[in-house]
């Protein structure tokens, strides 16, 4: 086996091994001389961050919450441990505290509702992969409002299991709580969605919402 930094060859050329870049952490310490380097970051995660807050909020406020989420990041990337190599949880950590404050307050909630119940078809819908296997209609409907209605905290976990594909770790990191804070939060949404089953129990267990996502380790 060739070591990292010797030529491979190829059909008699010689390739070179390409330079994966730095990390996040890098080019966050790296932004703190030179704050346009900090657009790396964006570059890097914004569409990701982007998807979530449309599947959040929708997309009328999603856009303004992007501009939020990459301003303070900007703004508070001092205190960025530079032993987390990737910034995705901290991202996600960021925009989760902004969408419970968007959030916030019974109208708000209300509208989130039927924006979920209602989302285009080209944003996969999080009720899909709930209730596979369910007839639609009203055992559908049940299941939107039932996860609308689980504390945010739970609701924020249950996302960025499900629909990010983060894993205990990575969630634990991003909403600054223990692992094992996230497996109890877990733990009560599927004791919630049990409650919504039919006679052939047919809601699947969470971890299968990420389909090969979010690995518990």
């Amino acid at each position: 086996r060739a070591e990292a930094d010797e030529p491979v060859w190829s059909n008699g050329e010689e390739l070179t091994v390409e330079d994966e870049g730095p990390n996040d952490a890098e080019v966050i310490a790296a932004s703190l001389a030179d704050p346009s380097a900090f657009g790396e970051i964006y570059d890097r995660h914004a569409r990701t961050l982007a998807r979530y807050l449309i599947r959040r909020v929708g997309a009328d406020d999603a856009e303004g919450l992007l501009g939020d989420v990459f301003r303070i990041a900007f703004e508070t990337r001092h205190r960025y441990r530079p032993d987390r190599l990737d910034a995705r949880p901290w991202l996600y950590g960021i925009s989760a505290n902004l969408v419970m404050r968007h959030r916030r307050g019974a109208a708000r909630r209300e509208r989130a509702t039927a924006r979920f119940a209602s989302r285009p078809s080209s944003v996969e819908p999080l009720e899909e992969r709930v209730v596979d296997g369910m007839s639609a209609s009203d055992r559908w409907r049940r299941v939107v409002v039932a996860i609308d209605r689980l504390p945010s905290r739970d609701r924020e976990v249950l996302f960025l299991f499900a629909w990010e594909q983060l894993s205990y770790a990575e969630i634990a990191e991003a909403l600054d709580i223990p692992v094992g804070t996230v497996r109890s939060r877990l733990n009560r949404v599927r004791t919630v969605l049990r409650e919504l089953e039919g006679p052939a129990g047919e809601v699947p267990d969470i971890p299968t919402l990420g389909a090969g996502g979010g690995s518990p380790a």
